[in-house]
């Protein structure tokens, strides 16, 4: 179980203990409706879980790591393709 299922899970139990027992199916329906309150909520808010979060780390550093090679390969191939001026060109202002 994940920190924030247990997280969510111990504010339910918080939020409907303090109900009296004699309301034992009004607690079940208020937990239910509180779970799916949030849940809505949640997803308005675009939220992704860690999990979600910490792949998309990962793929990103991957990406960059990519990136910054074929970068270097770029640059050296340029720098193996510059010709330098020779001396013996005539200047063009002469």
């Amino acid at each position: 179980m994940n920190t924030t299922t247990h997280q969510f899970n111990a504010f339910f139990e918080q939020a409907t203990s303090a109900l009296p027992k004699s309301l034992l199916s009004l607690h079940q329906d208020l937990e239910k409706n509180l779970r799916v309150a949030l849940d809505a909520t949640l997803r308005k808010m675009n939220l992704v879980t860690r999990e979600e979060f910490e792949v998309q780390c990962a793929v990103l550093e991957h990406t960059r790591a990519r990136l910054e090679a074929l970068e270097a390969k770029v640059a050296a191939i340029e720098a193996a393709t510059q010709q330098p001026s020779s001396p013996h060109q005539p200047n063009q202002s002469e």
